[in-house]
């Protein structure tokens, strides 16, 4: 079986969840309350679990290397995605972050798992970590320069320039704080100390793990039953951030990885995978957090994730031909 027809039949497995958390909200078994503290459980619990989880595996030189490796292209295809979704959605900063930022840890983790197999998530280490330290950092920063609309505001003449040692201090200080960070930390602690994680703790924290991508469907599918989906389709912004997520990027992600040689498919499937997956449903919490407008970022993650279906495959399609010619 094809990578890309796995692929479609995991996404499809996916919205099936989003269905259930669909009507569960309907049914009015989960609240509006209810859909933020699991927004919680995501970031807090079962995402800095998926981080740690992805490096207990067995180290060597090689798979230092390759970390490595996974972590120089990661960033630049961030920092790139980031640039071309600020320049392609210069007024709106929702757009802006969603077209930065993807879903590797929620949706992509699953999608690499069933092409790959376990081994593989660790290629997306630094791909999710870097991902939620742009959002933690950048993205942060660009929601609180928005009004309650997404929109950027325009500085007055009277607005204090911040310095850049304040900048500065303010982001150590989010990171600090951030729980994606801490689970780096404890990851890289057992990777390269190569102390075994207790049995018990191991198992704690697959059960953890395991909660990550069931619970994000489930919130997709909260956020979509509190939407008007008629109005949603004829949002024409929703489109551009879609297409810039889905496609551009992946595109120029497909060319970045293509100086690799084919020795490291996997990681550049991987890391692909990661790039070329739907807008992160963050955008939806912290828009939540950040009280900007939270219908409209939860509208950028449904309706990209509806066209994932077809695009994540086409995408790993045109990277595989490209990559064994």
């Amino acid at each position: 079986m094809s990578y890309a027809v796995i692929l479609f039949n995991q996404v499809l497995v996916m919205f099936i969840l989003t269905l259930l958390g669909y009507l569960m909200f309907r049914s009015g078994k989960i609240s509006s309350e209810g859909s933020k503290a699991l927004g919680n459980i995501l970031i807090y619990i079962s995402l800095p679990s998926v981080i740690i989880n992805s490096f207990l595996v067995e180290y060597s030189g090689e798979k230092l290397r390759e970390l490595l490796i996974a972590a120089v292209f990661t960033f630049a295809i961030i920092v790139i995605s980031a640039a071309a979704a600020r320049l392609g959605c210069r007024n709106n900063a929702i757009n802006a972050f969603g077209g930065a930022f993807s879903n590797p840890g929620f949706f992509g983790v699953p999608l690499i798992t069933a092409a790959l197999g376990n081994a593989a998530v660790f290629y997306t280490a630094p791909f999710i970590a870097i991902l939620n330290l742009g959002q933690w950092t950048y993205g942060v920063s660009i929601l609180k320069a928005a009004d309650s609309s997404g929109n950027f505001v325009k500085k007055s003449a009277s607005d204090k320039a911040v310095s850049p040692l304040h900048a500065v201090s303010g982001i150590l200080e989010r990171l600090i704080k951030a729980p994606f960070m801490i689970a780096i930390i404890i990851g890289l602690f057992f990777f390269l100390t190569r102390i075994p994680m207790p049995k018990l703790l191991s198992k704690c924290l697959g059960f953890t793990a395991g909660l990550n991508t069931p619970i994000a469907m489930f919130t997709i599918g909260i956020y979509l039953a509190q939407i008007d989906i008629k109005r949603m389709f004829g949002h024409t912004g929703l489109y551009l951030v879609t297409a810039i997520r889905l496609l551009i990027i992946p595109l120029i992600t497909i060319l970045i990885l293509s100086v690799l040689p084919l020795q490291f498919f996997e990681l550049k499937l991987s890391i692909l995978i990661a790039s070329a997956c739907p807008v992160g449903s963050n955008v939806a919490v912290y828009a939540h957090l950040y009280d900007s407008d939270h219908g409209y970022a939860v509208e950028t993650v449904i309706i990209s994730t509806l066209f994932s279906i077809i695009t994540i495959p086409l995408m790993v399609i045109i990277a595989t031909a490209l990559w064994y010619v």
